[in-house]
């Protein structure tokens, strides 16, 4: 009776040789080529040199690999800005803010999913908090502190001021750019305006 291959043999590692990074940047690659919405899970499973099944034993659907990428995609990039030094505690946080915003705006991932599949991100702005969220919202926190310690944010409920300061984050980011179009000037340059006006709401909101 003849052997059954191995997953080597066929091309693809045991489960417990797989690196979830691997999955993930093989996923980001998919998404920017065709979409979120034209993805399926063998293409994931096939693009990552894995089986359905190692797929599947970590995540549930698509949803939940692009959910996975995009929690990486922003940790990452929220603990790079939150490292840059300032002045005050203020104006780290401002400028922490105004960053994410930015770099939000710009991720390869948040234009394609904008651009292709804008109802992935409707749960997460409408019904639920996503790990993204709670990430950021704790960062936040972080910082508030640091600026009320130094004398530079004004003390109030630290919980409901980072609320508040995300969801402005939030709208500035994926709002935005509907509110530059016809203008003069280039996107780029009414970007830079509207982040300036941005970061005199945050700082003259924070202020004591």
């Amino acid at each position: 009776m003849g052997s059954t291959p191995s997953t080597q043999e066929n091309g693809l590692r045991p489960a417990n040789a797989i690196d979830e990074e691997h999955i993930l940047d093989a996923t980001y690659e998919l998404l920017l080529a065709i979409g979120m919405r034209r993805m399926t899970m063998a293409e994931i499973a096939r693009a990552a040199g894995v089986s359905r099944a190692t797929l599947y034993r970590r995540w549930k659907s698509v949803r939940e690999v692009v959910a996975a990428l995009m929690t990486r995609e922003w940790s990452t990039l929220v603990s790079q800005v939150f490292q840059e030094q300032a002045a005050t505690g203020r104006d780290r946080l401002v400028e922490g803010i105004v960053r994410i915003v930015r770099a939000t705006r710009t991720h390869p991932v948040m234009r394609k999913i904008v651009e292709l599949d804008p109802d992935f991100l409707l749960p997460y702005l409408l019904q639920r908090r996503g790990r993204t969220a709670e990430q950021q919202l704790d960062l936040i926190e972080q910082g508030l502190r640091a600026g009320i310690a130094d004398g530079s944010i004004r003390h109030t409920d630290v919980a409901m001021q980072a609320k508040s300061l995300l969801l402005t984050a939030w709208s500035f980011a994926l709002t935005g750019p509907a509110f530059v179009d016809n203008a003069p000037t280039s996107e780029s340059e009414r970007l830079d305006e509207l982040d300036g006006e941005l970061r005199e709401l945050l700082a003259r909101y924070l202020k004591p």
